[in-house]
């Protein structure tokens, strides 16, 4: 049950009934009137524009315009309390606590679904996101990003949209080339007590490769290891599995599970690159041409050549992208064209890429492509997730546990476990820098959210255990005479912009709202359970240990939403704390 839809459709229906009795004027169309969550100044439970909206074309000012709207809608609803115009021509509408009552009813009826846009169309996705070079363990840098896409993914399937989670494998070129040489170095280090090549800079040296190093050797007795060459296609081939199987557990380990794991190589070795290459080129999208040089670098070290160029200023990029390199080989960019008119050849209706911070400046282009592609008629959408700084005693903090210049997601997840990770990382925009402080995630009190929300959630429980009462079953309530205090109206309003929050969070795709929406509710609920500190009409359980059933249900409408905010953001919600 969403109220501001439903007092949408009231309002439009007062609007035909006073156009057809030819009191107002009415436009081709309604759009652009709303029915909105009032600013916290307003004493209201829904505001609406529509007098300032149908002003100018009534020509009455929309204070004028306002009383006449007002008094057919509270004429029309009978649970209207009162509906009056405030400058600059809104209409605040409250609404009586009975209300209130049947709210609560229908939702706890309807528990799965409350929330859910059924109205809205439904879209088929397709979200990429992490898609970190197979060459070692995910690290903080990867996380934000990660928890993000899932996230993202996680807002559309509860709003009843079709979601396929998929992670690009960039298993293709010279980064591969020198993970994959790494790995031999190890191997001949654990075999024949060769010192390994610390010194060339090419090489990766994690120590996680030489667990890599040491399940290659173990599980292939039969490959011969005295000669790269011989074998650097397998070894290549065993060291990404090594690497994909470690992604996937640091995956896992915070709760994320991909649909699909495309690898790039194979769209190279399938001539998908040559393919888009040439679709492009027989649509006067490709020309050999020179670039200059990019940025920064010095003009009198860069040498411009012939390359084979993606005319991308065509779509508002800032110049043309190189697709080939000067040795034949393609472009990281020549194959990621090719990866996305793979997407788009699986025919979604909407393609969601999740990018790193560093990452930023390749949306035009990769946008670029996907118009070339599409003719314009598939939308991408590049979501940016920007820095975390992690900080303990208000300083920056280091913990990695391996040899290397980076915190990876294991290191994270043992110092202060998957939910805590999950929800702060989610806490903030993700165009925003984030702060990851310790000391908060630790602390028991309304400074850390993620505490602040479970505990809501375990008080709930407390008042059921008390009861003898399961608090993951349904409710069987015959009588719904109830008459609820302005404090759990209050409540019972902020319970339904859960609806709005969903919808805000699918269409523009924040889902940061979620977890800012179940703290700011978890605030509201310890607020009224410290109320029976010192009021006892107002606790739960009263002297002769029973509860009335207007404060179960109110519980269990409250708990309920939480459990489900929690299981998008992907976290417990624990019966005890």
């Amino acid at each position: 049950m969403n109220i501001f839809d439903l007092y949408l459709d009231k309002i439009k229906d007062v609007l035909s009934s006073l156009s057809k009795n030819n009191e107002i004027i009415l436009p081709e169309s309604l759009e652009g009137i709303n029915a909105e969550i009032p600013p916290a100044k307003f004493d209201c439970d829904i505001s609406t524009n529509v007098a300032m909206v149908l002003s100018k074309a009534n020509k009455k000012s929309p204070t004028d315009l306002g009383n006449l709207i007002s008094k057919s809608l509270v004429e029309k609803d009978k649970v209207i309390e009162k509906a009056e115009v405030v400058k600059p021509g809104f209409i605040n509408i409250n609404l009586k606590p009975e209300f209130w009552t049947n709210f609560s009813k229908e939702i706890l009826g309807n528990s799965k679904s409350f929330g859910k846009n059924e109205k809205e169309k439904k879209h088929n996705y397709l979200v990429e996101f992490v898609s970190a070079n197979p060459t070692g363990p995910l690290h903080v840098g990867h996380c934000r990003g990660a928890i993000l896409g899932d996230v993202i993914s996680n807002v559309l399937l509860f709003n009843n949209h079709k979601v396929t989670k998929e992670y690009y494998v960039n298993d293709y070129g010279n980064q591969i080339i020198n993970f994959t040489k790494s790995v031999y170095f190890r191997i001949r280090e654990i075999l024949f007590s060769e010192k390994f090549p610390i010194e060339n800079e090419d090489l990766y040296p994690g120590d996680y490769l030489i667990d890599f190093a040491k399940n290659i050797s173990s599980e292939n007795k039969d490959i011969d290891f005295s000669n790269y060459e011989k074998i650097s296609t397998k070894l290549t081939e065993l060291s990404i599995e090594q690497a994909l199987k470690l992604i996937k557990k640091n995956l896992e380990s915070l709760g994320i599970i991909h649909d699909n794991f495309v690898s790039e190589k194979k769209l190279v070795e399938n001539n998908e690159v040559q393919d888009v290459i040439k679709y492009l080129t027989n649509n006067n999208y490709v020309y050999t041409g020179k670039i200059k040089a990019p940025e920064g670098e010095d003009n009198k070290n860069w040498v411009e050549r012939d390359q084979l160029l993606f005319k991308s200023t065509d779509f508002g990029d800032d110049k043309d992208r190189a697709l080939q390199k000067s040795d034949g080989s393609w472009t990281y960019f020549a194959s990621d064209v090719a990866y996305h008119k793979n997407k788009l050849d699986r025919k979604f209706d909407y393609l969601i890429n999740i990018l790193g911070a560093d990452h930023a400046g390749y949306i035009k282009r990769i946008t670029s492509s996907v118009d070339a592609l599409s003719n314009s008629k598939n939308k991408l959408i590049c979501k940016v997730s920007q820095l975390v700084k992690l900080i303990k005693d208000n300083k920056p903090f280091k913990m990695s546990k391996r040899k290397g210049d980076y915190i990876t997601v294991d290191d994270l997840i043992s110092e202060v476990g998957k939910d805590a990770t999950r929800f702060i990382m989610l806490n903030r925009s993700s165009d925003v820098e984030l702060d990851f402080d310790f000391d908060n995630v630790i602390e028991k009190s309304k400074d850390n959210p993620l505490y602040y929300v479970q505990y809501a959630y375990a008080r709930i429980s407390s008042v059921f255990r008390h009861l003898g009462k399961d608090i993951n079953k349904d409710l069987d309530i015959k009588n719904f005479n109830f008459k609820y205090s302005k404090e759990e109206i209050k409540i019972l309003k902020k319970i339904s912009e859960w609806p709005k929050c969903i919808d805000t969070s699918c269409k523009k795709l924040e889902p940061h709202r979620v977890p800012s929406y179940l703290y700011e509710l978890s605030s509201e609920f310890h607020s009224y359970w410290n109320l029976g500190k010192d009021n006892p009409e107002k606790r739960f359980i009263n002297e002769n240990k029973e509860i009335s059933d207007e404060k179960l249900v109110f519980l269990k409408v409250i708990s309920n939403l939480i459990k489900s905010g929690m299981g998008i953001v992907g976290v417990s919600t624990p019966e005890k704390m």
